[in-house]
């Protein structure tokens, strides 16, 4: 199962390498990874996505507590209903002639996506949605056109209510 790990460390220059070299030397896979400042300069937010089951997350928790710069930790199941988590993606795709034009326009209000750049013969679309439904999107998009590029974000989480990854 997946499962989204948020992180609030130090900003300081190797803080990150550090959390990715856990990862690196015990044999867990990273599938996405995000990092930023907070609302406190001094301060990292990184929500990593990764696969394992319970016993390996926890594992991965406890170790990620030992590392210097790191304040709090927190793990839930990626489609937890105690998390809001999404994704963006952006992605190019020929669209030559009007017919096409349309399929791609039409699959865009079904989802709720965005056309941000047009040129002659290609789109640039952004979804933003949980990572499963960008997964539906983009194959929906790779049905009705060609795939020239894809770029997407990995997941940012936040917890819903009082919970919160907050020092």
């Amino acid at each position: 199962m997946r499962q989204i790990i948020s992180i609030l460390l130090e900003n300081e220059s190797g803080a990150l390498s550090r959390v990715v070299g856990l990862f690196s030397q015990r044999g867990y896979n990273i599938e996405n990874i995000t990092a930023a400042p907070t609302e406190d300069n001094t301060i990292s937010r990184i929500t990593i996505l990764t696969k394992g089951d319970g016993t390996i997350v926890e594992r991965i928790t406890k170790q990620l507590h030992k590392l210097v710069n790191v304040i709090k930790v927190s793990s839930h199941e990626e489609n937890s209903v105690d998390i809001v988590g999404r994704e963006i993606l952006f992605v190019k795709v020929k669209a030559i002639g009007h017919t096409q034009r349309e399929e791609i326009k039409t699959l865009c209000d079904i989802f709720g996506a965005k056309i941000v750049d047009i040129t002659q013969d290609q789109y640039i679309l952004q979804f933003v949605e949980s990572s499963l439904e960008v997964d539906r999107f983009l194959k929906a998009v790779g049905e009705q056109a060609e795939v020239v590029e894809t770029v997407r974000s990995g997941v940012c989480g936040i917890f819903r209510g009082e919970h919160s990854l907050h020092t």
